[in-house]
C-alpha cells in the first residue's frame, strides 16, 4: 500500500517513522496508550489505529481494532479510560464510543478489506444505538449517561461518526429493523444543533477543539464554516508555531494544530493548511514521534512527553492535504466527508425552531 507524503512537510520516510514510533508505544494486547505507560480511550486509541495504517502499519492497525471489540461492554458502551487492561475509568461517552466507525469506513477506503468491516460491524452498530439513545431533546448529545449536559466538540465528532456509520450501514447490508430511520433521524437533529444551537452546548469557549470541531466533523461547511473559523484565527493561530489548546495560555499543541489543518483543508483553505502543518514540526522529536506541545515565551517543550494522539493527527494531516498532490491513500478524504453517508435531512425537530434549515453546500 502507498505511504503519503507532503512536500516541504514529510518525505514517505518520515511518516514510515512516525508510523513506527506509534508502533513501538502499542501494548501487547493492542492498545495504544496516550504515551508508554499512560491511559488509553477508545477514540485517541483508533486514531492511532488510522495513523498506524497510513503509515503502512497494517498488523498494528487491526490488533489495534480488535482491542476495541473486546472493550466494548453489553450495553454498546465504551469505557472512557483503559490502563494496561484495566478499566480505570467506567463511564461511557459518546464520542469515545461512537468514533470506531470512523475508523472502521478509513480502514475499508485504504484497504478494501471487507473482513475487517464485517468483523467490526456488530461492535460499530451497538455503539450507535447506544449513542443515538444519548441524545436530548434539542439535538445535542448528553456526554456521559451520569453528567448534564453537551459537549461541543465530542457532539461534532459523532455527528462524523453517524455519517461513516450509515455508510457502514449500506455497506454491510444491515437490514435491522429502524436501525437506518433511527440514525438518520438523530443526524439530522444533531447536524441541527451544532449548526444552530451552539449556545446550548457546555461552554467550553476557551479551548480551540469548540471554535474548530463543529467544521472537522462536517456539521459545518462551506461559506458558514469559513467565517466560524475566521472568528477566532487570531485568539489561537500563532504563526510560525501552530495553535494554542486554550485561548488562556501560552501553551501551542501539537494534536490541535493537525486537526485545525484538516478542518481548513476541508473547507478548501490548502494554503493556510499547509501553512499550519509545517509550523508545527518543530515539535517533531528524533524518533519520529511528535512533543504534545511547546510553551512559548519559555521556550520548552511541555509536557515532557512524546503523545500518540499527537503523532496520530500528524500522520493523518499529511495524507489530507497529501490527496491534493496524488500522494495520499485512499483515506484521505474522510475528513473531508467523502465516502460517508449524505447528510440527513432535519427532521423531527424538538428543539423550538419553526423550520429546519438546509446545511451549507460542501466545499
Amino acid at each position: 500500500m502507498r505511504v503519503p507524503s507532503l512536500p516541504g512537510v514529510l518525505t514517505v520516510a518520515e511518516v514510515e517513522r512516525t508510523a513506527a514510533s506509534l508502533a513501538s508505544m502499542q501494548e501487547p494486547d493492542g492498545a495504544v496508550p496516550f504515551t508508554t505507560g499512560q491511559h488509553a480511550d477508545a477514540w485517541n486509541h483508533v486514531e492511532a489505529a488510522m495513523a498506524l495504517l497510513v503509515g503502512g502499519r497494517v498488523a498494528e492497525a487491526e490488533a489495534a481494532y480488535d482491542w476495541v471489540l473486546r472493550l466494548q461492554r453489553p450495553d454498546g458502551s465504551l469505557p472512557m479510560r483503559v490502563e494496561r487492561g484495566e478499566v480505570t475509568d467506567a463511564r461511557g461517552e459518546v464520542n469515545i464510543s461512537a468514533y470506531l466507525a470512523v475508523g472502521v469506513l478509513h480502514h475499508w477506503q485504504v484497504r478494501g478489506d471487507s473482513s475487517l468491516v464485517e468483523r467490526c460491524w456488530p461492535t460499530v452498530a451497538r455503539a450507535l444505538d447506544w449513542v443515538v439513545a444519548q441524545q436530548a431533546d434539542w439535538g445535542g448529545l448528553t456526554w456521559t449517561p451520569t453528567e448534564e449536559g453537551a459537549l461541543l466538540a465530542g457532539s461534532s465528532s459523532v455527528y462524523q461518526s453517524l455519517r461513516a456509520g450509515l455508510a457502514l450501514l449500506d455497506l454491510v447490508q444491515d437490514s435491522t429493523p429502524g436501525r437506518r430511520e433511527r440514525w438518520e433521524a438523530a443526524t439530522g437533529r444533531l447536524g441541527h444543533a451544532v449548526r444552530h444551537h451552539r449556545d446550548r452546548f457546555l461552554d467550553k469557549s476557551t479551548y480551540s477543539m469548540d471554535w474548530y470541531y463543529p467544521v472537522l466533523g462536517g456539521a459545518v461547511r462551506g461559506a458558514e464554516a469559513q467565517a466560524l473559523l475566521a472568528t477566532r484565527w487570531d485568539d489561537f493561530v500563532r504563526p510560525g508555531l501552530g495553535i494554542r489548546c486554550v485561548d488562556t495560555n501560552p501553551w501551542v499543541t501539537g494534536a490541535e494544530t493537525a486537526e485545525l489543518v484538516m478542518a481548513l483543508d476541508a473547507v478548501g483553505a490548502h494554503e493556510d493548511a499547509h501553512r499550519l502543518l509545517a509550523d508545527v514540526q518543530h515539535l517533531r522529536a528524533e524518533d519520529g514521534g511528535y512533543w504534545t506541545g511547546w510553551v512559548y515565551g519559555d521556550d520548552v517543550v511541555w509536557p515532557q512527553e512524546r503523545t500518540t494522539y499527537t503523532a496520530a493527527a500528524v500522520v493523518l494531516a499529511v495524507d489530507a492535504l497529501a490527496a491534493r498532490h496524488g500522494t495520499g491513500t485512499g483515506g484521505s478524504g474522510i475528513m473531508r466527508g467523502e465516502g460517508l453517508a449524505p447528510h440527513p435531512p432535519e427532521t423531527g425537530l424538538r428543539c423550538g425552531c419553526p423550520d429546519a434549515l438546509p446545511i451549507s453546500p460542501e466545499a
